[in-house]
């Protein structure tokens, strides 16, 4: 029989896979044989990656009954309100962690994403590399994108395509926001208000154009300035991080989802 780090380990490594099922058979396992608040947080967890955020909360709830200060659980929770866009419940979260940890790397990007929205960039930067100074190479503080590399990425993509689509693209606005508005998020449920990089809203090439309002709106690609400088470890990859983005917008005009971006290495 597997040891019970064993069996923890291999949640966290399901987690990290993506296999949220196999996660969540471990992690029940690992709770039977010891109903512990870390048993309780790994529940949680697990539970959030099938989606089920209402027994998720509950289990992280009990992790926190049983041992209140277990930082990773309020980190959890906090992250959750994120998705939820209950920002000011992922504050009170992150702060319970901050108060147990005041160095907890995730707990300090996750508050620094909440101070970007607020506009508090210099508390944001604090944040940042204070969890950089924690784990650099795990957090490495964001490199800022500025007007010149994104007009220039932006032009050297426009102008690798095809002629005849550039003509298209030509009346479809390509608009800068430092991070995604609530309108944008309430319309992707599924996307995490600091990872969405970009969107795309309007009318695809591939649709007609009807009597409804909706058609007759200009299609936009948007693009998130702090939110792809944050998930760039550096130059290199904040340049490749804003060409996938674009051509991945640009697919969506074009009317492919989300698999068929994925198949062209877009995703």
């Amino acid at each position: 029989m597997r040891s019970l780090e064993d069996v923890r380990a291999g949640v966290d490594d399901a987690l990290d896979r993506g296999d949220g099922d196999e996660a969540l058979q471990l992690a029940r396992e690992s709770l039977r044989r010891q109903p512990d608040a870390e048993g309780w947080y790994l529940l949680g967890v697990s539970l959030f990656s099938t989606g089920d955020h209402d027994e998720g909360t509950r289990a992280l709830q009990s992790a926190l009954d049983l041992d209140p200060s277990h930082v990773d659980a309020y980190v959890a929770l906090g992250d959750e309100a994120i998705v939820r866009l209950a920002f000011e419940e992922a504050r009170r979260m992150l702060n319970g962690a901050l108060r147990i940890d005041a160095l907890h790397p995730v707990a300090r990007r996750l508050r620094a994403g909440l101070r970007e929205r607020e506009g508090d960039l210099d508390g944001a930067a604090r944040d940042y590399l204070t969890a950089a100074l924690a784990d650099p190479d795990a957090f490495p503080v964001p490199t800022p994108l500025d007007d010149d590399t994104l007009e220039a990425i932006t032009e050297a993509v426009l102008n690798s395509l095809h002629p005849s689509l550039r003509e298209y693209l030509a009346n479809v606005p390509i608009v800068v926001d430092e991070v995604p508005s609530l309108d944008v998020l309430e319309d992707l449920p599924h996307a995490h208000p600091f990872e969405l990089l970009g969107s795309f809203a309007g009318r695809t090439l591939a649709e007609p154009v009807s009597g409804d309002a909706w058609s007759a709106l200009p299609p936009t690609i948007g693009l998130y300035r702090l939110n792809l400088a944050r998930v760039s470890a550096d130059r290199q990859e904040l340049e490749s991080e804003l060409r996938v983005t674009l051509l991945h917008e640009i697919g969506h005009f074009l009317g492919l989802d989300e698999e068929e971006l994925a198949e062209r290495g877009l995703d």
